[in-house]
């Protein structure tokens, strides 16, 4: 069986190689013309981490990125309201949250596919399918004959809107400044990883090495705000010069030039993923607000969902149904969560402020611990 894989991010390498390992014959299309080092830190949730464990990519991932032992949620004082001890689930399971930074982990994947997987320069402009086989047509007049195709390309994936093109992006209200910065310089605790929730906006601060940081801001505004497009790390330290140590000091410390900005943006749930012979996955099918850190993870989920369904025997059809009655609900539900999450994490109103971060001071352990068993449960 040949299968086309639109898209090669994190999902779509995940899932080639997934596939590969199960031996069907892969190509990856994506339409930049080169890999470039993009983005910043990333956390794999233990459902991640399980699922590159499966597929024998754990050991070199874990020499490239960082255990942190703790998350919290703090004031802007850093006064904390809620913590999980992390590292407790690496010491109940043997695997756990791991944080990285996203460039190093997308190396690792694209340098673990077979040669001749990868194409660039790609760009789809159309796909058909029949009731023998699949075409994928590109900008620069290429036709790819297969049998099956698997959209990986993203949010504004060129494949779910010719299926869907109904379906909603919603802006979550909010922008989010992010980078990766040397912290060397600065006493900085390396084994624990916080969010700061205040009024002039949420920081996150996530140790991916022992001298370097990946940070977030989430800052409510208007959708493309002109005005924050030409913030530098000064202006961005100085607007949040109030919040306690180490906030203004590493947002002083960061390279203009390492700075992103982009509007948090994620797909109304959906009611249907697989579509005959082709088949949407990650952020095609369920880009959700970066809340959970559950993005990227679930986006390998999928790609260890799929490869515990998939055979060369069974209808391609089939697999993709049976795909999409397992996805369907659980990512739903994390689209789901993960806005509520952000609804709450970006209040500004004082009072309201107030009685939030009462409720997540008083929020038994249990409850907490419960949020990160939930990504235990699935099984490849």
């Amino acid at each position: 069986m040949k299968i086309a894989i639109i898209g090669a991010g994190i999902g779509g390498l995940t899932t080639a190689i997934a596939l590969q390992q199960k031996g069907f014959d892969v190509k990856i299309f994506e339409s930049a013309s080169e890999i470039r080092p993009v983005g910043a830190g990333i956390v794999l949730a233990a459902n991640a981490m399980k699922g590159l464990q499966i597929l024998g990519l754990q050991e070199e991932i874990m020499a490239k990125g960082h255990i942190v032992d703790t998350f919290s949620i703090v004031d802007e004082k850093l006064n904390t309201l809620s913590e999980v001890y992390a590292k407790r689930f690496f010491e109940r399971y043997g695997i756990g949250n791991f944080t990285i930074a996203r460039y190093d982990l997308h190396h690792i994947l694209a340098n673990k596919l077979k040669p001749e997987t990868l194409f660039l320069g790609k760009q789809v402009i159309d796909f058909e399918q029949d009731e023998k086989s699949c075409s994928v047509t590109f900008i620069d007049g290429s036709t790819e004959i297969c049998d099956a195709i698997i959209a990986t390309d993203g949010i504004n994936s060129k494949i779910r809107q010719k299926l869907l093109p109904n379906a909603q992006k919603r802006y979550a209200g909010y922008t989010c400044w992010r980078a990766i910065t040397d912290v060397r310089d600065i006493d900085c605790d390396f084994k624990k990883a916080f969010e700061c929730w205040g009024a002039k906006g949420r920081f996150g601060f996530v140790p991916i090495s022992d001298t370097h940081i990946y940070w977030f801001l989430c800052v409510n505004t208007s959708e493309q705000n002109e005005d924050f497009k030409r913030l530098k790390a000064q202006d961005l330290q100085e607007r949040f010069k109030q919040y306690a140590f180490p906030i203004p000091q590493v947002l002083g410390a960061t390279k203009d030039e390492n700075i992103l900005l982009n509007d948090i943006v994620d797909l109304k749930p959906i009611k249907q993923f697989a579509f005959g012979k082709v088949l949407l996955a990650g952020d095609a099918a369920h880009a959700t607000t970066p809340n959970m850190g559950q993005g990227a993870c679930q986006a390998i989920e999928d790609a260890m969902i799929l490869r515990k369904y998939i055979s060369n025997v069974k209808p391609i059809e089939s697999v993709f149904t049976d795909f999409e009655a397992n996805r369907l609900p659980r990512t739903t539900e994390v689209v789901n969560r993960s806005w509520s999450i952000g609804k709450m994490a970006q209040l500004e109103n004082p009072t309201l402020i107030k009685l939030r971060n009462l409720i997540v001071r008083y929020t038994p352990e249990s409850l907490s611990e419960k949020q990160y068993k939930f990504l235990y449960e699935v099984e490849y």
